[in-house]
């Protein structure tokens, strides 16, 4: 993943090694980049479904060692009550993060109401998707990206892949007639999300919809998923 690259000293150990994942990395710099007045350890930690510990070493590599997080006070025209709201992206967090987003520029909450015929357990869903760009290539049948998800305790994750005229499932057939399509009513809606959010939706474009036992977890499932496609 050399899009991750320089994520790479956030890893290196000479006693022990992180218990925080790339996945933990790249969505704690997506909440610190929807909550721009700045976010803290413990409501991160929740987000992250990590303990204690984890986060504080989260925090610290991602402020002393690569430098992508500050307290604000320590910026230029910041004061205390500032700084009690938590940590905020530094310039080089946010040119880091506006890179990853052009690979993955959407992720967010899914409307079950669309995806009854994707999710199989309904109750216990809570799904997320994201858009990975350009990403059909890195795909086969959808069993790693599935995989990727239950790795990080989320229950799974299904591909869906867009050629331009319609989205649908991976599947190793060549032949276009016999690939299992969406039905409209969940095109419109993902169409509709993405267009909302000014993204283009182009051919080879991927979804990823992964769920969970919670919210959290889902994100998680849906972004690890997405990470073996880069």
């Amino acid at each position: 993943m050399k899009e991750l690259s320089e994520l790479e000293p956030l890893f290196e150990s000479r006693t022990i090694k992180p218990t925080f994942e790339y996945v933990h990395v790249l969505l704690s710099l997506f909440i610190f980049g929807e909550n721009s007045e700045g976010i803290g350890r413990y409501r991160l930690k929740e987000e992250l479904q990590i303990g204690s510990g984890t986060a504080k070493s989260l925090f610290k590599k991602l402020k002393d060692v690569i430098k992508f997080i500050m307290v604000p006070s320590e910026g230029k025209g910041s004061n205390t009550e500032i700084q009690r709201r938590g940590h905020v992206l530094t310039e080089k967090g946010y040119k880091f993060l506006t890179k990853i987003k052009k690979k993955i520029p959407l992720l967010e909450k899914a409307n079950l109401k669309f995806l009854k015929e994707i999710i199989i357990d309904l109750e216990n869903g809570n799904p997320y998707f994201c858009l990975v760009k350009n990403a059909a290539k890195n795909i086969k049948d959808g069993i790693e990206q599935r995989d990727a998800a239950i790795k990080i305790n989320g229950s799974g994750a299904t591909c869906l892949i867009y050629n331009g005229k319609e989205i649908y499932f991976p599947t190793k057939v060549n032949n276009l007639n016999e690939r299992e399509k969406v039905n409209q009513d969940t095109f419109d809606y993902f169409k509709t999300q993405i267009d909302n959010a000014n993204v283009k939706f182009e051919p080879n474009d991927v979804i990823i919809i992964g769920s969970g036992d919670n919210p959290q977890k889902s994100r998680l499932a849906t972004l690890n998923a997405a990470l073996t496609l880069l």
